[in-house]
């Protein structure tokens, strides 16, 4: 028996640092959402516990000694036997949730598997990263505390987004650690926003309060953030997470799918939809 969880992307459309705590962790509110791009996590019946690894970027992971994925499995079920494999579709270390994602999908996946009920999902997921929580559900959600705090997202228009990552890897304490500044207030966000536009609009009230920072470390990404605010009808460019992947917002899928393809930087990853629609199976 095998089963395959697909683990989008997670892309903050804002991400304000609000606070820290006394154990030096940062207090955090964003809006995240999952566009329809993403890694794939398949999990097969076996004896012992396996990870395999292909997709255009699963080599950058060969070299790690204890992958997400089976740190997940082990929290699940710590004695239980299966064949990881990890198709790696989006850039590592990229501040899109990869690693997060693909560590819900294997939690979701091996439910199924190994039957699993009761277990505490959120609890474990939280144990894995601050991540991981938002990523189990994979739909738009309110992010506060260091991730483990979510509230439902305004009801979002339909929209398209451009992704781009342009090959650096940028650590997260690295960005912390170089961020200048207070803290940023969480915004009002409202009930509904009416179309990409107001949504937009709204938006650029917000910031990432990580991106100066990140910039500093990798200077390219202030390159992808002026290449996109000039593709034709973009909204918003912005960095999401910690970097070094931008999105700009567009207001149809079609509009970004478009807009990606003009991108003349052909080194540069990139991806233009819409959003993920979670399908009714839980996978």
């Amino acid at each position: 028996m095998s089963l395959t969880s697909f683990a989008p992307a997670k892309v903050n459309l804002y991400l304000h640092v609000t606070g820290k705590r006394s154990d030096g962790y940062h207090l955090l509110d964003s809006l995240a959402v999952f566009p329809a791009v993403g890694d794939k996590v398949t999990v097969s019946e076996a004896a012992s516990l396996s990870l395999s690894l292909s997709g255009p970027f699963g080599a950058a992971l060969e070299g790690e000694a204890d992958n997400l994925l089976l740190q997940a499995a082990r929290s699940l079920a710590q004695d239980s036997g299966a064949a990881l494999a990890l198709e790696k579709n989006l850039p590592v270390a990229s501040g899109i949730g990869g690693g997060s994602a693909d560590a819900a999908a294997c939690l979701r996946a091996l439910c199924k598997l190994w039957g699993v009920q009761g277990a505490d999902l959120p609890a474990l997921a939280l144990h894995l990263g601050a991540d991981v929580p938002v990523c189990l559900r994979s739909i738009p959600a309110r992010m506060q505390g260091i991730g483990e705090v979510l509230a439902p997202a305004p009801r979002l228009p339909e929209f398209g987004m451009v992704l781009v990552n342009p090959g650096v890897a940028v650590p997260t304490p690295s960005v912390f650690k170089a961020r200048r500044g207070g803290f940023t207030p969480a915004p009002m966000l409202p009930a509904i926003w009416p179309n990409a536009a107001a949504m937009a609009s709204a938006l650029k009230r917000c910031t990432n309060d990580l991106q100066a920072a990140a910039i500093t470390i990798q200077p390219v990404i202030g390159e992808v953030l002026a290449t996109l605010s000039t593709l034709p009808g973009v909204l918003l460019a912005r960095m999401s997470g910690s970097g070094a992947t931008c999105f700009a917002l567009f207001a149809t899928p079609a509009e970004a799918e478009a807009a990606a393809a003009q991108i003349p930087q052909e080194s540069w990853w990139r991806w233009g939809g819409g959003l993920y629609q979670p399908p009714q199976t839980g996978l």
